[in-house]
């Protein structure tokens, strides 16, 4: 892995509701490295997947603040129009699996045009060409050609699944947004889909950005992992560091609910519940459930407190050299 794809600084995404303005993503950055996949893991809510329709500027109508700086290959994508980035980057450079493949699918077309699409949007690819490439994607996740002239409602969910991988890839994007690609599958077909997407980062050299709330499924494809609390990313570092050690005291507490197979622990819980994104707490935003908070915690926001290389945490315990 070398060079930097994309680097994400300063990210924020407000929406505007009647009880007023949620703050989903506040202030969020990192980078992502060529062939790499970084994880982005957190409860249910805190941000993960507005984070990644942020990026790939997929974005309700409700929207109050929409700023940062995105790079994608040196060009801030930010300062493109809709229409240039619409035509220039959402699924050029940029794709994204969505959760359910069933509601990402269309349940009235083939799913070989679904799949043939967007080279005849984005490339000018005739009818004809589009296809004989989407025989090839199919194959290449491993569903039989014969598929194409299938609907949705024909195909397994893990085959459903497959199909919308190829079509995010079909087109050789830069980076592939997966948003929990496997939540709704079983266990063998969502080890299946993981063995794929391992394929074929290897074969193609692409970048992941991988959505979940399964910690432990990170540990299939994850080289770097950020965990996502209450809009902030409060922990970055590469992935076994993460698994053996993590940083942040929200980090130890998601480390400590999984179960291990070849140790025997006491399993613990987060006390209390994720807060609400219209008031967050002020000062760290964990302090309300964090057993090590202090003072300087319920009236300060913590800065990244760097560790080594690209890796930093969120934590005034570090930063005042209490760990």
């Amino acid at each position: 892995m070398a060079g930097t794809v994309l680097s994400v600084k300063d990210l924020k995404l407000y929406f505007k509701t009647r009880k007023g303005t949620v703050k989903a993503v506040d202030g969020v950055g990192f980078e992502l490295r060529k062939g790499e996949t970084l994880a982005i893991v957190g409860e249910s809510g805190c941000g993960k997947t507005s984070l990644a329709r942020a990026i790939i500027r997929l974005l309700p109508r409700n929207v109050e603040k929409f700023e940062g700086t995105v790079m994608l290959n040196g060009t801030d994508v930010m300062r493109l129009s809709e229409e240039e980035f619409r035509k220039r980057v959402r699924w050029q450079k940029i794709s994204y699996v969505f959760q359910g493949s069933q509601n990402a699918l269309n349940p009235v077309l083939k799913v070989g045009f679904q799949i043939a699409e967007p080279l005849i949007v984005h490339k000018g690819l005739s009818r004809e060409e589009a296809l004989a490439e989407a025989k090839k994607y199919l194959r290449l996740v491993g569903i039989h050609e014969s598929f194409l002239d299938r609907y949705p409602f024909e195909l397994s969910g893990g085959m459903r699944q497959r199909a919308v991988i190829a079509m995010a890839l079909i087109t050789h994007p830069d980076v592939v947004i997966l948003d929990e690609p496997t939540s709704a599958l079983d266990v063998i077909t969502q080890a299946n889909i993981m063995n794929l997407l391992k394929r074929i980062k290897q074969e193609m050299n692409i970048s992941y950005i991988f959505i979940t709330h399964d910690v432990p499924l990170t540990s299939e494809l994850a080289d770097r992992v950020a965990v996502m609390y209450a809009g902030q990313i409060v922990e970055l570092a590469d992935a076994d560091d993460f698994y053996t050690s993590p940083k942040h005291p929200y980090s130890e507490k998601l480390m400590a609910s999984v179960p291990t197979l070849r140790t025997d622990k006491k399993l613990e819980f987060i006390p209390g519940a994720p807060p609400s994104l219209i008031n967050p707490p002020p000062g760290c935003r964990f302090h309300p459930r964090c057993p090590f908070a202090y003072e300087r915690c319920l009236r300060e926001e913590p800065p990244q407190y760097n560790i080594k290389g690209a890796s930093f945490v969120k934590c005034w315990l570090y930063v005042e050299g209490k760990r």
